[in-house]
């Protein structure tokens, strides 16, 4: 790590090309604005502690290179590029309202593509990786983990941190440098620029770095027929979603945003304090009640002009919790795939060691420490509720 006290975009960069020898090719260089308008951010805004600081620097160090180590592999093996993704069951949703849940049950299925944890931290084999044992990798991403529970125990009763389970493509699109970085700092003026920017790139590099993991995947023996894809980072970009995975199924999770809202604040509000001591969870509170009713806004309007068709799935919280199973096969009719008796219990088995690990926590919060109420609530996201919760669609 660089001794600097703020994050210099150059100082990054050859940090990265250290770290993987001297590679120089990072791919398109589409991704280096956002790597400038983020760093100043971060210096400017984010008040970030000394521990966050070097967090950072190690995670954006750590993109660059597996940016650089995976254009070095897709040169040495072109037939990466040759990977066909098929299209994807992607679950999209507020954060908060059971996309996690749907996710990790439908990881249950081996006719289903999912990356973990450490994928996303490292979708890359490292230097002297044997192909078919990634364990230094899902070691190191255990050690990802565990720094961020220890940091903020009270992460695991909001959000369960699971190494080996699936998790979300949010973290690879990250590698662009357009993505919601928010998620861990108080970044206005990169989200504002981030708003003004063609992010087709971003999703460019998501499809190259799935046919990566799909290739990896296959060279140690697993294969599947689509991936399951989840994150809440697409509802902004739901027309370039759709534009970039034809076929696509979405599954779109719905709970009353009185709920939803106030419990998102509080989980960014706890991974702000990994990277600051000086969190201000009432910016959290406005800032991301803004971001989320811009992001189901836009969702919205472009299932309008998608049309009313078989390739969104709407499925309700409520449901996911109290009926998951009957949510699953509803939407596995939809699909036109039947679940088979292993399958079946595999996912009861996962149900119950969930049902043990939220019987065992409690996420305790209220809008008003985020500076919001359930009537400010109602009134923002008049349109989605109107919409989505008053006339629930069929699940």
């Amino acid at each position: 790590m660089s001794t600097q006290d703020s994050l210099q975009p150059a100082l990054l960069l050859d940090q990265a090309r250290q770290m993987t020898g001297g590679l120089t090719d990072f791919g398109d260089p589409s991704f280096r604005p956002g790597l400038e308008q983020l760093c100043h951010a971060l210096n400017t805004e984010a008040r970030l502690s000394p521990q966050g600081l070097a967090t950072f620097d190690q995670k954006l160090t750590a993109q660059l290179a597996n940016r650089l180590w995976m254009e070095d592999a897709i040169r040495r093996h072109p037939e990466i590029l040759d990977e066909v993704i098929a299209p994807p069951l992607i679950i999209v949703g507020l954060p908060r309202t059971g996309t996690t849940k749907l996710h990790r049950l439908l990881s249950r299925d081996p006719r289903f593509y999912w990356m973990t944890f450490w994928e996303s931290q490292m979708p890359v084999p490292l230097p002297g990786e044997a192909i078919d044992d990634p364990s230094p990798r899902i070691d190191q991403g255990q050690a990802i983990v565990d720094m961020m529970t220890s940091a903020m125990p009270e992460l695991m009763a909001i959000h369960p941190m699971e190494n080996r389970e699936a998790d979300e493509e949010f973290m690879l699109m990250e590698h662009s440098f357009l993505a919601d970085f928010n998620a861990y700092a108080h970044i206005p003026s990169y989200m504002d620029w981030l708003v003004a920017q063609d992010e087709r790139p971003a999703y460019s590099l998501l499809i190259r770095m799935l046919q990566y993991l799909q290739w990896q995947k296959r060279q140690r023996g697993i294969t599947a027929q689509r991936w399951i894809l989840k994150a809440p980072h697409h509802l902004h970009r739901m027309a370039l979603l759709l534009e970039s995975f034809p076929g696509a199924c979405v599954v779109q999770t719905h709970r009353d945003p009185v709920e939803s809202i106030p419990s998102i604040a509080s989980f960014v509000h706890t991974l702000h304090a990994i990277y600051s001591d000086r969190p201000d969870a009432k910016a959290v509170g406005a800032s991301w009640s803004a971001r989320m009713r811009s992001g189901l806004e836009h969702t919205m309007a472009a299932r309008d002009r998608a049309g009313d068709s078989h390739q969104f799935v709407d499925v309700s919280f409520k449901d996911t919790v109290t009926q998951p199973l009957q949510v699953l096969e509803n939407l596995y009719a939809t699909i036109g795939w039947d679940i088979d008796d292993a399958t079946t219990e595999a996912m009861t088995q996962w149900l119950r060691a969930d049902a043990e690990h939220h019987a065992q926590s409690a996420h305790r919060y209220s809008a008003e420490d985020f500076g919001l109420s359930a009537e400010g609530l109602r009134h923002d996201f008049a349109a989605y509720i109107a919409r989505h919760l008053h006339t629930p669609r069929a699940a």
